[in-house]
Parts: C-alpha cells; sequence; structure tokens
C-alpha cells in the first residue's frame, strides 16, 4: 500500500500535514499549509518508447529556482509505483539524488539545471487506470489528478506549468496512431517497422493535463474556422467498427467552439483538436489540452444503440471538455483544493450551453434533480465539505456533486445578481487577468466582483460553508417574511448566514397572473421585503427557476400548490408546485416522522393535478409540450424523499411511492393508454416534438406497469418489438425488467443476442437489470456478477452493474441486508485493483445516521466491515472513515 507521506514546505511541495501519520493512516493535506513551488519547470521534453507490455520514459526537465518561495536546496520530484533507471544532471550521472517514499529528491547546486530522467512501465499491469496504461490493445494516459506521477518524477502539482515537446517511437503495426498535446511537428518511419511521431504543445499547462494516445484508430475528420480566422483541424479518434457512431459527437464539438466563442468570446488556439473515444476510463472525459481523452459512453452515438439521454450526454459532455480550454486549461487551478474553480465554472458554461441547445426550462429542471439526488444528501451527510474544501487525504474523492454541481449553482448565482451582460465582463476580466497562471477561487470572485460591480464579501461564505442553507418563507399583508438557516456540518458546528438570491412572484388567485418577477437577495437570518399592490389573495412562487440551491419551507396550502401547478408561468416553479404536493403525500403516506396518513382529499387532489397534464397533451398546441410534459410526470426519487426528513424509512418511502404510482395508473388508466398511443404514432426524429413523444410514451408504460403488470408487459412488449430505436427499446425493457411476466426474460435474451459485442449497449442491458423493480433482483445481480460478459476490471462494465443496484433503493435497502453486503464485498474485491472506482462506491453508506432502524445499524456495520480490511488504498480508507463519523 502506498502511505501518504508528510510534505514539507522545504521541498517545495504545496501542502503540509501538522504531524507525521500513524502507520496506515494517510496523511492530511490542509489548504492553510500551501507554500508556492520552491523550484518551477519551465520546459519539459519527453521521450516514450512505447510497447504495450513496456514503455520507457526519458524526461528532460529544466527547472529553475523560484525566487518567491523558501531556496530549498532539494527539488521533490514525485513518482508512484516507479523506479529511477538513471537520473542525470546537467548530462552527467547524478550522486546527489534519494528516495523518500515513492518521491525522488535531488540536489541542485545554483539556480537552475537540466534534469534528465529514464523510467519504465508495464501499461498492461496497470489496472488502476491512471498514469500511462493499456486498454484494448491501445495505449493511453488519465494524469488527473496525480496520474502523471505514474509515468515519470515529476512536481506533479498544478501550479508548475510547463511547455511540452514529446516524442514517440513505437511498431508501427501494432500503434500506427501516435497523439500527444499540442500540434504535430513531425512524423516519418524508422528502422525495423518502427516510426515515430514529434509534437509540441506551445501552451503552459500542469502535468496534470499532459495526454498520450497510441493505436491502431481511425477519425472522423473535419475542421472549424475560428472567429479570428484560424482554420482548426478536428479529429474524433475511435475503433474502426465505431466510426459511424461519431457524427453526433463532431456536430457537438462544432456547436460547442461556436456557442463559446458567442456567449464567452473564448477562441481555440491551437491548430488541432483531437478527442479519443477509450473503452477502459475511470472518468466521463478529461480535458487535455488539444487531445481530450473521452470514455467511449460520451463519444458514440446513433439511434439503434444510443438514447436521446445519451445523445444529451454527447453533446453535454464534448461541451463541457471543450469549454475547459478556457475554465481549466489556459487559467488553471492553484492547488486542489481550488478544484471548483475550473469545474464548477465549466458546468455551469456547460448547462448554459444545453439550455441553448435543448430548452431552457427541462434542462434547468434536470439539473436541480441531479443535484437534489445526489448533493444535497452529500451536503447533510457525513462527507459534508465546501466547495473549496479545506482539506483532503485522497483527492480523488474530491471530485463530488458538491464541487462541481454545487460550485456550478453557486457561480450560477453570482450571474443571477449580476446579470448576465455584467457577468459576461467579469468573466472577460478573469480570463483577462490570469491567462496563463494557475489561480484560485479567490481570484474568480474578484474579477466578477470588478467587472460587475458587486460586493461579494458575504458571498465567499457559499465557498467557505458546507450543507444546504434552509429558507423558510411566508407572504402576509403584503410583506415577504423569510428566514434562513444553514445547517451544522462535520468540522462546521456554527456557520453564518448566506447570501442568496430569489426570484420571486405574486399570482393574483382570481385572474391566475402575476404582476412581474422580482429578485431579492436574504444575506440575513431573517428580513422582511415589502411588496406594493400586491393582489388581496396573493399566491406567493419563489426561487423560481431555482435561483439559489437550498431547502424552501413555504407557508402555502395544498390549494396554493394546486393553483400553481396550474398556473404559474415559469416552468420551473410549476414543475416544484407539483412536486411539493406529491411529496407531502408521499411522506404523510410513509408515517414519515410521525406525520398522519394522508387522506382521500390528498390523493384526489393529485389526480386532478396529473390528469389536467394528461388532458393538456390531447391537442398538439397544449400550454405543455411533450419533453415538460414528461418532466412533471416523473415522482421524486426515494434519495431525495428520504431527505425530507430526520430519520427515513427507505422501504415505507419506496412503497408509499410505488403505490401512488399504481393508483395514477389504475385512476388514469385510459389516459396513459391514449398518451401512449398517441406518442407511439409519432415518427422518429432528433427534434424537440418527436423526443417528447419517446419521453411520455416510457413514463406512461411506467404508470400502466404499476397498475397492471400483465397487461402493460403486453403493451411494453409490443414498444419493445417494434422500436427502430434504443429509447423506445430501453424505455421498453425498463418496464418490462421490472415485472414477473413471461415477457420479461424474452425480451432480455433478445437484447442481448441483438447487441452482443457492443459494449455500451451491453452496459445498458446489465444496468437495466440492476437497476429494476423485480423483487428478485438481489439475487439476480449475484447470477450477473458470474455472467461471462462481466469484468471487474472495466470501470463501464462494473458501474453498469454495482452503481444501478446502489442507486436502486428497493434492491440496495432490502430488509434482509443483503443489498448491503452485496455492495460491501464488490468494495472490498475492487479496492485492489481500482481504488478510484471502489471508493465512489462508499457514499450510499453514509446515510446510515438518518436511516430507520435496523438500516442504519445493517449500514454501520459493512461500513466497519470495510475498515477493518488490510491495505485499503487512500481513496477507500478516507471515505469509509468519514463516513463512520
Amino acid at each position: 500500500m502506498d502511505v501518504a507521506r508528510t510534505p514539507s514546505t522545504a521541498d517545495g511541495n504545496p501542502m503540509m500535514a501538522d504531524a507525521p501519520p500513524e502507520p496506515h493512516v494517510p496523511a492530511t493535506i490542509r489548504r492553510e499549509d500551501y507554500t508556492p513551488p520552491a523550484w518551477l519547470v519551465p520546459e519539459v521534453a519527453l521521450h516514450f518508447d512505447l510497447g504495450i507490455e513496456k514503455t520507457v520514459v526519458r524526461s528532460e526537465l529544466k527547472i529553475v529556482r523560484n525566487h518567491t518561495s523558501d531556496r530549498a536546496p532539494n527539488i521533490r520530484l514525485n513518482g508512484d509505483e516507479i523506479e529511477p533507471r538513471t537520473v542525470l544532471c546537467n548530462g552527467k550521472p547524478c550522486e546527489s539524488w534519494t528516495m523518500d517514499g515513492n518521491d525522488l529528491l535531488v540536489s541542485i547546486e545554483g539556480d537552475e539545471a537540466l534534469l534528465s530522467i529514464t523510467t519504465e512501465l508495464t501499461p498492461d499491469q496497470n489496472s488502476k487506470l491512471m498514469g500511462l496504461y493499456a486498454s484494448n490493445g491501445m495505449l493511453c494516459t488519465q494524469c488527473e489528478a496525480e496520474g502523471f506521477r505514474r509515468i515519470t518524477f515529476f512536481p506533479d502539482r498544478p501550479d508548475v506549468l510547463s511547455t511540452y515537446t514529446v516524442r514517440m517511437e513505437a511498431p508501427k503495426d501494432v500503434l500506427p496512431v501516435l497523439l500527444c498535446n499540442g500540434n504535430k511537428t513531425g512524423e516519418g518511419d524508422l528502422d525495423g517497422g518502427r516510426h515515430w511521431a514529434e509534437w509540441h504543445d506551445p501552451w503552459p499547462k500542469p502535468s496534470y493535463l499532459f495526454a498520450l494516445v497510441a493505436g491502431d484508430l481511425v477519425a472522423l475528420e473535419d475542421s472549424f474556422t475560428t472567429m479570428g480566422g484560424r482554420e482548426v483541424d478536428l479529429a474524433i479518434w475511435v475503433r474502426e467498427a465505431d466510426l459511424g457512431r461519431t457524427q453526433h459527437a463532431m456536430d457537438s464539438l462544432k456547436k460547442s467552439m461556436k456557442w463559446d466563442e458567442e456567449t464567452f468570446g473564448r477562441e481555440y488556439d491551437l491548430d488541432v483538436f483531437n478527442i479519443v473515444a477509450v473503452g477502459d476510463f475511470n472518468m466521463g472525459a478529461m480535458e487535455n489540452k488539444g487531445l481530450n481523452i473521452f470514455n467511449t459512453k460520451y463519444v458514440l452515438a446513433d439511434p439503434e444503440t444510443a438514447t436521446d439521454g445519451d445523445y444529451d450526454g454527447v453533446e453535454g459532455v464534448i461541451a463541457h471538455e471543450y469549454f475547459h480550454n478556457w475554465s481549466g486549461n489556459r487559467v488553471t487551478c492553484r492547488d486542489w483544493f481550488q478544484l471548483s474553480l475550473k469545474e464548477g465554472f465549466t458546468v455551469l458554461r456547460d448547462q448554459l450551453f444545453s439550455q441553448d441547445m435543448q430548452g431552457e426550462a427541462v434542462k434547468r429542471i434536470e439539473d436541480v434533480r441531479v443535484l437534489r439526488a445526489v448533493q444535497f444528501p452529500e451536503d447533510s451527510g457525513p462527507l459534508s465539505h465546501p466547495i473549496r474544501p479545506d482539506s483532503y487525504q485522497e483527492i480523488s474523492n474530491f471530485y463530488t456533486s458538491t464541487v462541481y454541481n454545487k460550485g456550478a449553482e453557486v457561480i450560477r448565482m453570482m450571474r443571477s445578481m449580476a446579470g448576465e451582460e455584467a457577468f459576461r465582463k467579469g468573466s472577460d476580466l478573469y480570463f483577462e487577468r490570469h491567462d496563463g497562471e494557475a489561480a484560485t477561487c479567490e481570484d474568480f470572485i474578484t474579477a466578477i466582483e470588478d467587472g460587475a460591480g458587486l460586493d461579494l464579501k458575504q458571498f465567499r461564505r457559499w465557498y467557505e460553508q458546507a450543507g444546504t442553507p434552509r429558507v423558510s418563507a411566508a407572504f402576509k399583508d403584503g410583506q415577504l417574511q423569510l428566514t434562513q438557516e444553514v445547517p451544522a456540518t462535520p468540522g462546521q458546528p456554527d456557520k453564518q448566514p448566506a447570501v442568496i438570491p430569489l426570484r420571486v412572484a405574486l399570482f393574483d388567485r382570481s385572474t391566475g397572473k402575476s404582476a412581474g418577477e422580482r429578485l431579492v437577495v436574504l444575506d440575513q437570518s431573517e428580513a422582511s421585503f415589502s411588496f406594493e399592490d400586491s393582489p388581496a389573495d396573493a399566491v406567493l412562487s419563489i426561487n423560481r427557476g431555482f435561483t439559489a440551491p437550498v431547502a424552501l419551507d413555504v407557508e402555502r396550502g395544498e390549494g396554493d400548490l394546486v393553483f400553481l401547478a396550474a398556473n404559474d408561468d415559469d416552468p420551473f416553479a410549476r414543475y416544484e408546485a407539483l412536486q411539493e404536493l406529491v411529496i407531502g403525500h408521499l411522506l404523510a403516506e410513509a408515517g414519515a416522522d410521525g406525520a398522519a396518513r394522508s387522506d382521500d382529499t390528498s390523493r384526489a387532489a393529485l389526480g386532478e393535478a396529473f390528469a389536467a397534464i394528461l388532458d393538456d397533451g390531447v391537442v398538439d398546441d397544449g400550454a405543455l409540450d411533450d419533453q415538460m410534459r414528461g418532466e412533471m410526470l416523473l415522482l421524486p426519487p426515494v434519495a431525495y424523499l428520504c431527505e425530507q426528513v430526520l430519520v427515513a424509512d427507505p422501504v415505507a418511502l419506496h412503497q408509499a411511492r410505488e403505490g401512488l404510482k399504481a393508483w395514477l395508473g389504475s385512476e388514469l388508466r385510459d389516459r396513459f393508454e391514449a398518451m401512449h398511443d398517441r406518442a407511439s404514432a409519432v415518427p422518429y426524429s432528433l427534434d424537440r416534438k418527436a423526443r417528447g413523444a419517446r419521453k411520455v410514451k416510457t413514463q406512461a408504460l411506467v404508470y400502466l406497469a404499476a397498475a397492471d403488470g400483465a397487461a402493460a408487459a403486453s403493451r411494453a412488449k409490443a414498444q419493445y418489438d417494434r422500436a427502430g430505436n434504443m429509447t423506445d427499446r430501453q424505455g421498453a425493457l425498463m418496464v418490462l425488467a421490472g415485472l414477473e411476466q413471461p415477457e420479461r426474460d424474452a425480451a432480455l435474451e433478445d437484447f442481448h443476442a441483438r447487441f452482443d459485442g457492443n459494449d455500451l449497449a451491453i452496459d445498458k442491458w446489465f444496468a437495466l437489470q440492476a437497476g429494476s423493480l423485480h423483487p428478485d433482483v438481489i439475487s439476480q445481480v449475484k447470477a450477473l456478477a458470474d455472467h461471462p460478459d462481466f469484468r471487474l476490471n472495466n470501470p463501464n462494465r462494473v458501474r453498469s452493474l454495482y452503481m444501478a443496484f446502489a442507486a436502486n433503493k428497493a434492491g440496495f435497502h432490502d430488509p434482509s441486508g443483503e443489498g448491503y453486503r452485496l455492495i460491501a464485498d464488490l468494495i472490498l474485491a475492487l479496492d485492489p485493483i481500482n481504488p478510484q472506482t471502489a471508493a465512489r462506491f462508499v457514499p450510499p453508506f453514509g446515510r446510515w445516521k438518518r436511516m430507520a432502524e435496523p438500516h442504519g445499524t445493517m449500514m454501520r456495520e459493512q461500513l466497519e466491515r470495510i475498515a477493518a480490511a488490510d491495505g485499503l488504498s487512500r481513496d477507500t480508507y478516507e471515505q469509509v472513515n468519514r463516513s463512520l463519523g
């Protein structure tokens, strides 16, 4: 096990721990201990003799003393599971080097030197998929966050920026394509069937953005002319069999480049932009300068194999990684505590892009649903942390929804308060000031302040405090009364009031209209806002568009919510009113926190509201289109329902949810069948109308299956059999997978045979079964783990089976505790192979203190079992011990 070392400021490491760690306990790295690097590396030259089984790397590092730092005599070059074969200093063998754990320490005389270090790698043995590794006969890299140190010794930290020149040599028949960052400067053949290629990246970058790919690949090629007239060659590299599924990715890339110019004024800065699709990848994608490496899931798409959601995912992730060229690459983060500087800002940018491509209202609802299902639980549990954390033991554990999604919401709040035009001035100033630098979150906030003319002194608390603020609201006699509380979280028992912008409107109950919208900013524990000439019987609509990532308690009766669900002119607020109605009913039905069971009046009100949504679609020009209607019909997930109570019974909440679904399916059966028939008649295309039709078609099946499994199975199988696209086929199979009907097995067998050999489609086959409502889902998951197509060393396949099951609250929280044991067994088996992926299965256990008994005790017992295992990785160790609290 690679035990973390105690860094020291003397050797130029970015942070220091306050004491040597106990044996086998990773050191804690703290933001407050940051010091600038003692040595800089302005130029890097790398030579790779590439091979699948053995690769030899020779690095030449021009190092210079950083005169803003202490005069450290040694430079610390980080390493991880590598050893130096040779170390040269200024062309001569170096005698003044030692190993400190995994790191190489070299003593330097004077203020600069040229270090040359040779290492030898075994890419085919690298199951961690960090550094240089082999994937299906090709070589690729993943260096964020600390993978470069698995390739060569280097001061592997974000604030050491270098220009790179790279030469690769390889057997041409095995690795005919050689790609790297920047622009290609030369290529040619060598003796013995070998060839070479050289690349140069003129833009200084940190080592985490280095990338290399070598393999037998083909490319879809195109070009883009930037607003400054630069002709950029574009290429998406894949296996030859996958070439026909790359056009959507190319279209998405070109849209992203154009949108970033028009919306943020950002122009691309190299002569080429390459994307490579890789089948074995820990993440979704990586923004390496000029050479983005992607999980195949976010590149390949055609109607036969990709759902509408997959198409959106490809478009959004392509955009996200491209936007990083400026918000992450040209301006990078000073240290890993500033991760949200690049990720939160870039998530906001990709969300705004997707809103423009797909429609603002539906995209906003989708983003908030993800935030509530993943980030809100994270914010209220043992893994809670600010978007700019104060400490960590393993940085890969902070690639979280808090850093990404909440980080985006925090920047969106700045944009709401500033206005779009002023926010653009602030972002332009940020890029202008910090181009070519490693910046901080503070640098970004200051630029927005200066550019937009805002005072964000108090707003900075969003970066410092964890937890989801809870806002209470009441409107009476022209006064809006607001109070806020930021709950205590681990390590932060006392909180200060946050700055919370809220879009508000008042509706006249008699006319169904509002007089307009107003932005109010709550920056104290409580405040009152006057609304002159408000309607006598006003209905309050608040946090419209989800202006702030807060939990709301609003004094509104059921009648107000029914009114807003029917009349609110803000699509998100209309959706929210219906969700609030449903949540109130389900919590009462489950007896959550001692609530009385709901009565027939409550259920009838929901029936009327859902009937109105369905009836609204009888004619094509209804107030709702099918995309929005599909969102309105989605019931809140059990994970979010659990967040609404202090102690949650996940089984009772699941049963209440399924009970409501069955009642609605039975009560509104004719309407759901009519909607399914209507939507089934819409021909396939990727336009909004057809996509919406496919969305509500599956929603109709979901409700019908809950009410009458046999009848719905027949209808779903008919949809499956005539499906000409993956969206319809997967929707039908998802419903069938949860039913104990004969049509289920036939459809599953057909799907596997139809897509045998297509990894992404077979991932869906695993996930649909593991995430199903079938009562025997646990034994099915165990059987699937023994299926010939399951591979524990492939992150996509592991996620498709086990992450789908962990998200399946009925299976994971099975009263027997077997669901908990299943995921704990997976963590223990996976941790020695791929710690980063293993650690991501720990957070579901972290809710144990909020779960009713015996669930809480059983979850804690599995955490303790994992914690007792010998040789846990830093990744899993930190997650488990924080989860135990």
